[in-house]
């Protein structure tokens, strides 16, 4: 086995030395020596882009039902608003309705927010109402008192003025609404 040994003239020279001057030749320009400028760059510009990547993952939490961290509470408080002032004058008398020569039993005015079953509670008919006692008038004619969804014959929401008809043995749902009278 022989050593092979390159030759002087066979390594790479390294940038940062100067060539050796050869006669007749002209010296080529010095080569700057390699800064660290651009490694540091690249190692700055690295680091913020981990540390972005590591702070978006922190930040995130993950689940927020297995967080350790306190949920905020959120508190909802409701205030109730005064009655404004009625214009309907009531008189009470001592006589029982039927020496008044009006029959008892299911009422013709639906006074204020409920459920009624009609025919015990207010008789069978079309009921109006003047509208919204506040902001919205809900009124709903219901098959049964569930409070199910597939219980709703009808519904609304309104503002104004609104007549519905009603039947024995449904029941009659106001909320919001000015008292309903019977019209028919």
């Amino acid at each position: 086995m022989t050593n092979h040994v390159p030759s002087a003239g066979s390594y790479p020279q390294p940038p940062y030395q100067q060539p050796i001057a050869q006669p007749g030749r002209q010296p080529a320009a010095p080569t700057p020596r390699p800064t660290h400028r651009g490694r540091r760059f690249l190692a700055h510009s690295l680091t913020a882009v981990v540390s972005l990547i590591i702070g978006v993952g922190v930040g995130s939490g993950g689940d927020a039902e297995n967080s350790t961290f306190p949920r905020p509470t959120v508190t909802v408080t409701e205030t109730e608003q005064a009655e404004p002032p009625s214009t309907v004058v009531e008189t009470a008398t001592s006589e029982p309705l039927a020496a008044q020569g009006k029959e008892s039993g299911p009422r013709t005015v639906v006074p204020g927010d409920g459920q009624y079953l009609v025919g015990e509670d207010i008789k069978p008919g079309t009921y109006k109402t003047a509208g919204a006692d506040g902001d919205n008038c809900y009124w709903a004619r219901l098959k049964n008192a569930s409070g199910e969804l597939d219980a709703i014959i009808a519904n609304d929401n309104t503002k104004g003025q609104t007549r519905v008809a009603v039947k024995k043995g449904e029941y009659f749902e106001t909320n919001g609404c000015q008292d309903w009278k019977r019209a028919g």
